[in-house]
């Protein structure tokens, strides 16, 4: 690129009037992977990706659920470009849509989980809103107790006691060195 004096790597230039992320993919491949994340999202309602991913599908995602609240042909048809699984469209018109009939926007929520251990990229939970595990008000006993750091004791294992064996007597044999006869001895047998 031509700046006026001599000719510019076009990668340090700056990104005025550019919207969206680039991602590191081509055109026709982050098209392909938002429209992949958008599926995972409505059919499995969580996915977990990277910050960066989570932020860039989440309004394809938001614009897809608004899209097929108007239930009709035209949406159906708008939305399955984009998605292109039968299932997961019949899934957002019948059971997604319909949650967020009364709501203007904001059906989805990014939850950052921190760094992941291989490259450090920050992680993140993208979800829809209403899909949070409802837990008991009251937690559980083992639950309400703090932790104190120590295994608990298990009870050790009854011990089986095994017949008795009878010891066998061994019988040490001493070998003793043999000696020349004393001549005591000899001069008696004469």
């Amino acid at each position: 690129v031509f700046n006026g004096r001599n000719y510019v790597k076009q990668e340090f230039l700056m990104r005025h009037r550019k919207q969206g992320r680039a991602l590191s993919r081509n055109a026709s491949h982050r098209r392909a992977m938002l429209a992949n994340l958008a599926t995972a999202v409505l059919e499995q309602e969580k996915v977990k990706t990277t910050t960066a991913k989570a932020k860039e599908v989440r309004g394809l995602v938001e614009r897809l659920i608004t899209v097929a609240k108007r239930q009709d042909l035209h949406a159906r048809r708008q939305v399955l470009k984009t998605v292109r699984n039968q299932a997961v469209v019949a899934k957002l018109f019948d059971s997604i849509a319909p949650r967020f009939v009364h709501r203007p926007g904001g059906y989805t929520r990014i939850i950052r989980l921190g760094q992941r251990q291989g490259d450090a990229a920050e992680l993140s939970i993208l979800e829809l809103v209403g899909t949070e595990v409802v837990t008991d008000t009251e937690p559980n006993e083992e639950e309400a107790k703090p932790r104190t750091g120590r295994r608990k004791k298990t009870e050790a294992a009854p011990v089986v006691e095994e017949p008795a064996v009878e010891e066998a007597v061994v019988e040490e044999i001493v070998d003793t060195p043999k000696t020349e006869p004393s001549r005591t001895a000899e001069n008696s047998a004469e």
